[in-house]
């Protein structure tokens, strides 16, 4: 996997190169020091994951990931910091970042979070997951008028293990436009953004994990 390293702090990426670097199926192909530099590092070095902070000087790590969603960036953004509050939290999330921890994650598991991101999963420490859970709670995504079909429901009980497209496809025997089609009619009925709401919203009414 080829990780590029998005953070304001020297200190910071050091010490994530120097960890990352010992790892057998990780190599770090570049560093950038704010939001701008890691858009363009990004499109230079095309890097399978991104591990992005959030607070940085110039364009910070949020206005960085819709950059790279409207650049169409293959890479899968883990976004790696200090702030817990729900305020940067939920914008992170919705501007396309495919999971959240923060700076004083175990090493291991933050190379587990990595090699997760990577093969298709959306990665919330247990903080995270309540703060959505919250927002999700004081408004919107009951989804009470738009009922899914049993296929929706089947569909929407594997995103909340975290499944990806290609997994729940070759799990329901289904193309992967099929199943594509399904999480987007999923998304419209439940008045939800992505899949990590849809994920939660599924935890919370007992459908899945």
């Amino acid at each position: 996997m080829r990780v590029l390293i998005v953070d304001d702090h020297q200190v910071v990426r050091r010490g994530l190169r120097t960890f990352l670097e010992v790892q057998d199926d990780i190599e770090v192909v570049g560093e950038a020091a704010d939001g701008a530099e890691g858009v363009l590092r990004a499109t230079e070095l095309r890097p399978d994951v991104i591990l992005m902070d959030v607070k940085m000087p110039g364009m910070d790590g949020i206005e960085a990931l819709r950059r790279l969603r409207e650049a169409d960036s293959a890479a899968r953004v883990l976004v790696v910091t200090s702030f817990t509050e729900q305020r940067t939290v939920v914008p992170a999330l919705r501007a396309g970042a495919a999971g959240y921890v923060y700076k004083d994650v175990d090493p291991d598991a933050l190379a587990g979070a990595i090699r997760s991101v990577h093969a298709g999963h959306v990665l919330l420490q247990p903080e995270v997951a309540t703060a959505l859970l919250s927002q999700e709670e004081a408004g919107g995504g009951s989804g009470r008028q738009n009922p899914l079909t049993e296929r929706e429901r089947e569909v929407l009980a594997l995103i909340a293990e975290g499944r990806s497209n290609r997994e729940i496809a070759r799990a329901l025997v289904l193309s992967e436009k099929t199943v594509k089609t399904h999480v987007s009619n999923i998304l419209m009925k439940l008045d939800l953004a992505d899949r990590t709401q849809a994920a939660l919203w599924a935890v919370r009414h007992g459908i899945g994990a």
